[in-house]
């Protein structure tokens, strides 16, 4: 078969590490690792050190993406146990505000209804609103955007419960959306063992297999597939307090590939949860000169050690998947061919700059 061109895929979640811990990523590494696996753009995460709470620490990752990535990016501002009162000057400048309910990687955890529900208020409703929330917690926040007749967008989905949920407020006709990740439909509790106690360690957890099937059960309920790229070194990964979280920047679109090989997915499924979707959940401008080309009939194993992450491991390692990102274009520019990033450090632009 020929080469696939596609549309520069968005990942709407990933945690470039920057500032605080950049000896697990950066905007530099963690965007070569984004171009490698075939994405333009990526939207990162708040729960830095500091956190990006205010604007002074919003503005250090902003200098810190402007000086070093290599795609295109967004940036979140993250809710906070007062951060509600100051942060409106600063909702154009974000590419959304969000909140976590649930344990997490860093201090960021949102507790109590009434906190939430102030965050709810006084967001502007015309930005997007992004919520950790599993469970009770995921009930809760659509409650409360129900409520507010707000529209919410939930990451990484990961249990039968929360997709049903998610299902039954879209029927109803509530703006619901919400992301599943590449861990969490083609990994699950079954493969902690071989992955390693600690490598295993992810939030949410790995779940049950009937947890998995009910993801593909409900394709139709996702609309977008994030990697929820979260690098730790494997120093970190192995030690007796491991944190939480996969690299998967360079792996999600060749697992997809393969589930597309295998007749689990279509290149049009594909194409709307990694590229149409995001850019209308999160109000991205088009981009018609970003172009990824890939080799649907490449056959090839994982090995982290070759990858442009700064982390050096996978959960996926030694697995055979088929499809390879050969090339990617952005702003008419050849940007990686071949493993070969071909780009300088700041080349990516702010999609969310105002």
């Amino acid at each position: 078969m020929a080469v696939i061109q596609l549309p520069g895929l968005i990942d709407p979640h990933v945690h470039l590490r920057e500032p605080g811990a950049t000896h697990k990523e950066d905007f530099d590494t963690g965007t070569a690792a984004a171009l490698a696996g075939g994405y333009s753009t990526v939207l990162a995460m708040p729960n830095t050190n500091p956190p990006l709470v205010d604007q002074v620490s919003f503005d250090q990752a902003r200098q810190a993406a402007q000086e070093k990535a290599r795609c295109d990016y967004g940036i979140y501002l993250g809710a906070s146990a007062d951060n509600h009162r100051t942060y409106t000057s600063l909702a154009k400048k974000a590419c959304g505000l969000k909140l976590y309910l649930d344990l997490t990687y860093g201090p960021l955890q949102v507790k109590g209804l009434e906190l939430q529900r102030r965050h709810l208020e006084a967001w502007p409703s015309d930005r997007p609103l992004v919520a950790h929330a599993e469970r009770r917690n995921l009930a809760a926040i659509l409650l409360l955007a129900m409520l507010q007749e707000r529209p919410i967008h939930i990451c990484h989905v990961s249990r039968q419960i929360e997709i049903q949920l998610i299902r039954e407020m879209k029927q109803r006709g509530y703006p619901v959306t919400c992301e599943v990740t590449p861990h969490h439909l083609f990994l699950s509790e079954e493969d902690i063992s071989h992955i390693g106690p600690g490598r295993s360690e992810v939030r949410p957890v790995l779940a049950a297999k009937v947890d998995q099937a009910a993801l593909w059960d409900n394709l139709s309920v996702i609309d977008c597939f994030a990697t929820d790229h979260a690098p730790h070194t494997l120093e970190e990964k192995d030690s007796d307090d491991p944190p939480p979280g996969f690299p998967g920047l360079e792996t999600s679109l060749a697992l997809f590939a393969t589930a597309v090989h295998e007749g689990r997915l279509s290149m049009d499924d594909l194409i709307a949860r990694m590229h149409l979707n995001p850019r209308r959940i999160f109000g991205l401008p088009e981009n018609p000169d970003a172009e990824v080309e890939i080799d649907p009939d490449a056959v090839w194993n994982v090995r982290a050690k070759d990858f442009h992450s700064r982390c050096g491991w996978s959960p996926f390692e030694g697995m055979q998947l088929r499809g390879r990102v050969r090339r990617v274009k952005l702003h008419g520019q050849l940007a990686y061919q071949d493993g070969e990033i071909l780009v300088p450090k700041g080349f990516g632009r702010n999609v969310a700059s105002v």
